[in-house]
């Protein structure tokens, strides 16, 4: 399932998310408050029904990866988030100190 999994990004004016469509009206999503050139990640929800299949990882290497391209740096604030961070010390160039 998550091998061919479309990572998504949608941004309104200052509210964005990265997200997934998992089929049958269920998406996975991590959601952001932009400020300046940062992104303020304050949720990652993923249904129940699909956790464990690392979903929400590639939605923060999607969201590390954009900032990387768009030179924004990220303000981990949901907790998975903030763990995966501290997992992933060459995602340093991307957070905001």
């Amino acid at each position: 399932m998550t091998k061919d999994l479309k990572i998504q990004f949608q941004e309104d004016n200052q509210r964005g998310r990265f997200f997934a469509d998992l089929g049958e009206g269920h998406q996975a999503e991590m959601t952001f408050v932009r400020n300046n050139n940062q992104m303020i990640v304050d949720h990652t929800r993923v249904p129940k029904e699909f956790e464990g299949q690392g979903i929400a990882a590639k939605l923060v290497i999607a969201g590390v990866e954009f900032a990387r391209q768009n030179k924004r740096k990220i303000v981990p604030v949901c907790s998975y988030v903030v763990m995966q961070f501290k997992r992933h010390k060459d995602w340093a160039d991307v957070l905001a100190a």
